[in-house]
């Protein structure tokens, strides 16, 4: 049914339509069933039910008694007019008071029967013979007072009936359900009484009946019993929330029209405001627990937010309202001039007064109650928000800003925007003045604030973080509005002239400003001695100027291209200054913990300098996915543009002597060098948590997206493609490099290789091959000028590559050619291989691990003709008993076929 009388939602469920249930039959009853329903239990029940009779009879009888004192009170007051009103009469000698009337002819009593407490009022008000010129004005506020309070007295009583009438409506209702289930239990008794009459040899029916009635019409009739306590249990709630709902109705339209019905008329505004709110927790209390208990009652839940929200509508716009009037009462906010900011800016102190600090007495205890009714109500509207909003995410919506505190900043964002106009041109002033308001008022946030705060429970919440947040984001919202418009602006003008430097620089300016103010705005909370998590997201953007860039991505690409222009700028000049190229770096310092020497010239670590640089200016931006896009805009480019101005130099080296020569030569291996440094130095910063952090939020978003996100993994790192692309231009040039090498080589070898005779000698002569010689004191004096220019890694790779080119080159050149090997030709090739195995004696212990199949094929020139015949017979099984495991059958076979064996 609707609740005190307000017209709730069609779906609200109606209690007298609750109160409506299914009949349950009650034929074929037993004996057994009678003594069930005669159980100790039931009987229990119904001594409840008669318990809740008398307890409804009792309340009527207090309700009753209740009005009887309304009653006499009223009574009492039409006597104590009476009183009044007789007393002045008694007072003849005075001319002023013939002129009161009575309004009906009453008998005069004699003051000795006045009551004390009346005695103890006249003789208050008329202590002098003065005084009594003053009775008509006293009558006539007595008189006002007595209609307001027969007024009162009506309408309480009004108030009494309804809710008199409201209360045997719902008695009725649930006496009917309890009456008609006694009619079933005397119905139910009757029929078992009847059927054990007629037991005349048939216990076989009966007891079939019993079992009949156990097994259907029992656990109907629990079950409507149970919905009948639900129905109780609605009921009590109804009437509950509905009493909780119409007191703080009341107090609201109380607190509006300063008229209270239920406390003292003399109670304040506060007061009022303070009760409701008491009977606002009260109320969201009991919905907390019917959401718990009973979620199937969400109607009744809506009607009742439907209400509260009413109530909240009115209630908290009349708090902030006295909120700024009593601020206005204190001088906030404090006049500031011109002359003090500058000479804050010149580093001069001048703090201003703090009008929170010098509140005494009423106008603080005033101040004090609204600022706890404000947080009062927030604390409620944030246990409402988390009950509404179970089962989601509750975080992001839950922490909201300190509405008091937001009052506070209103006026002086407001009264210092007349002076922000004034310096867009200078905006230094603008971060200057902002932080001298935001440093001299945080100590009263504190002191002053942050008790009453703990005092209404506000959980999560710090007067000096939230003081510093919103003075923070006003300034945040008037360079949103007023300063980068004008800035976009200027740049659009002078890209259009072809001019765009001084715009540039004021934009750069601005952004050195705004990363110098978040420094010292955070080092007024970490000085606060309060452990606050200013490193998640939402905190940070909530004390970071910056933050103007989540909004608007535009400008943070416009930021980006400015800071990408001006390092490139920078980086040009150095990049033609050739000494930078030629001179290594010796070391890793600076970018490096390990100590390996990358022998990379100066221009690499100008590269990562400023490149260093470029990042650090997107360290203080608020938000993860703002610093990745900063650094895919601004500083991958700069890796890009370092890795063509390499490519262009090497490919310059290659078309001009095809790296033949050895200036080129090292040309190309100084580039090698710098982009191996480069790539160590940016997987070392990818393990710093500060890329970790961009990883694992990429591939968070990555995953819910799409699948690429999950083949990725979470490791990848921000700079992964430069990465790979600064690996890829290591592997074309040490490729081309080997190439280059392994030509020359070839080249020089070529007639050694031509020269077949040379195997056919049938004795060992012990000389060896000239040509052989001098290709190989070629490809030893290129080894060491790569091992010179080229870093230790790559160089690595760079002679090993040779070792297994001229492994391939000499096995098919000589071994595979079908040429026939004598006894003498087979110690020619033995002591050529000898040879060249000392050449890369110098970088290993083993060289012929490194020629495996030129070693392998020597193995089985020098082997005994019987071994050939064993070969022939084994085959597979023989290389493997001897260690042959690089070549194929069929390449030994050939080999063994060209032995030629003498005698």
């Amino acid at each position: 049914m609707p609740i005190n009388g307000a017209k709730h939602p069609a779906n609200v469920l109606d209690l007298s339509h609750a109160c409506q249930y299914a009949r349950v039959p009650a034929s074929h009853a037993l004996h057994r069933i009678h003594s069930v329903f005669n159980s100790r239990a039931n009987r229990s029940c119904f001594s409840r039910f008669a318990e809740g009779r008398k307890r409804k009879k009792k309340k009527r009888v207090e309700i009753e008694q209740t009005w009887y004192l309304f009653s006499r009170a009223f009574e009492r007051e039409k006597k104590i007019k009476t009183l009044i009103l007789l007393y002045f009469s008694s007072f003849s000698s005075i001319s002023r008071l013939n002129g009161l009337k009575m309004e009906a002819s009453v008998h005069l009593a004699h003051p000795s029967n006045f009551s004390p407490s009346l005695q103890r009022f006249l003789a208050e008000k008329f202590q002098r013979k003065e005084d009594l010129f003053k009775a008509p004005d006293l009558a006539s506020d007595l008189q006002k007072q007595c209609t307001d309070l027969g007024q009162n007295l009506a309408d309480l009583s009004h108030r009494l009936l309804a809710s008199i009438a409201a209360y045997d409506s719902h008695s009725d209702a649930v006496q009917g359900v309890f009456n008609e289930i006694r009619a079933k239990l005397n119905d139910l008794g009757s029929s078992t009484s009847v059927s054990a009459t007629f037991q005349d040899g048939r216990e076989g029916e009966s007891l079939g009946i019993t079992e009949q009635i156990l097994a259907e019409e029992l656990p109907a009739l629990a079950k409507e019993v149970a919905r009948v306590e639900t129905v109780c249990a609605y009921a009590e709630t109804a009437l509950k929330l509905d009493t909780l709902i119409g007191d703080v109705e009341d107090a609201v339209s109380s607190s509006m029209t300063g008229n209270l019905r239920k406390i003292a008329p003399k109670t304040s505004s506060e007061e009022t405001r303070l009760l409701a709110i008491k009977y606002l927790k009260q109320t969201e209390d009991v919905l907390t627990a019917v959401t718990k208990s009973r979620p199937q009652w969400i109607r009744l839940i809506a009607a009742v937010d439907h209400r509260v929200d009413r109530a909240l509508a009115v209630l908290r716009p009349q708090a902030i309202a006295d909120h700024r009037a009593l601020l206005n009462s204190l001088g906030w906010p404090p006049p500031f001039s011109t002359s003090n900011i500058i000479n804050t800016n010149a580093g001069k102190s001048s703090e201003l007064l703090n009008p929170l600090f010098m509140m005494q007495g009423d106008l603080k205890s005033n101040y004090c109650e609204n600022f706890l009714a404000l947080c009062n109500l927030q604390e409620l509207q944030r246990r409402r928000k988390s009950r509404q909003l179970e089962g989601y995410n509750r975080e992001v919506a839950l922490h909201q800003p300190l509405w008091a505190i937001e009052e506070l900043v209103n006026p002086i964002s407001l009264a210092s925007q007349r002076h922000f106009s004034k310096w867009i041109e200078k905006p230094e002033f603008i971060f200057a003045l902002v932080y001298k308001i935001t440093r001299d008022f945080v100590d009263s946030m504190d002191e002053v604030l942050q008790p009453l705060v703990d005092k209404a429970r506000l959980v999560g919440y710090s007067c000096r973080e939230e003081w510093i947040s919103a003075m923070v984001t006003s300034l945040s919202t008037y360079l949103a509005k007023e300063i980068f418009p004008v800035y976009v602006r200027q740049l659009e003008e002078d890209s259009v002239a072809g001019v765009s430097s001084q715009a540039r620089i004021s934009w750069l300016n601005l952004i050195d400003l705004m990363i110098t103010f978040d420094k010292r705005i955070q080092s007024l909370i970490a000085n606060s001695g309060i452990l606050i998590s200013i490193r998640e997201d939402e905190s940070l953007q909530r004390i970071s100027s910056l933050s103007v860039f989540c909004d608007r991505p535009d400008w943070l690409e416009i930021w980006t291209e400015i800071e990408l222009s001006d390092v490139l700028n920078k980086l040009k000049t150095e990049m033609e200054d050739e000494k930078c190229w030629n001179t290594r770096k010796e070391g890793a310092t600076g970018f490096l913990s390990a100590s390996e020497d990358y022998k990379s010239p100066v221009i690499s670590g100008a590269v990562l300098w400023r490149l260093s640089m470029v990042i650090d200016r997107c360290r203080p931006l608020p938000s993860i996915p703002l610093r990745a896009r900063f650094i895919r805009l601004a500083a991958a480019p700069v890796v890009q543009e370092f890795l063509d101005c390499l490519l262009r130099r090497c490919q310059e080296a290659e078309g001009l002597t095809a790296l033949a020569d050895d200036n080129a030569l090292i040309k190309v291996s100084y580039s090698i060098n710098a982009v191996r440094y480069c790539e160590s130095v940016l997987k070392e910063w990818c393990e710093d948590v500060f890329f970790l952090e961009m990883a694992s939020d990429e591939a968070s978003e990555l995953s819910m997206g799409s699948d690429e996100g999950m083949a990725k993994g979470p490791g990848s790192c921000i700079f992964e493609e430069e990465i790979e692309r600064l690996k890829e231009f290591q592997r074309e040039w040490v490729e081309k490099i080997s190439t280059v090498v392994l030509r020359g080589f070839d080249a020089r070898c070529r007639d050694y290789m031509k020269n077949k005779r040379q195997w056919q000698e049938k004795e060992e002569g012990g000389t060896m091959s000239h040509a052989f010689v001098e290709a190989l004191d070629y490809l030893q004096g290129k080894i060491l000028k790569l091992e010179v220019s080229l870093n230790e890694i790559d160089f690595v790779g760079v002679w090993r590559s040779l070792a297994s080119g001229v492994d391939q080159l000499v096995f098919n050149g000589i071994v595979m050619s079908n040429v026939k090997f004598y006894d003498g030709g087979v110690a020619r090739f033995g002591g050529d291989l000898e040879v060249l195995f000392g050449v890369f004696s110098a970088w290993c212990l083993r060289p012929e691990g490194f020629f495996p199949k030129v070693n392998e094929g020597l193995r089985l020139l020098k082997m005994e003709k019987q071994q050939k015949e064993a070969l022939e017979r084994g085959k597979d099984r023989w290389l493997r008993e001897n260690g042959i495991r690089h070549l194929t059958l069929a390449e030994a076979e050939k080999i063994v076929k060209n032995r030629v064996f003498m005698g």
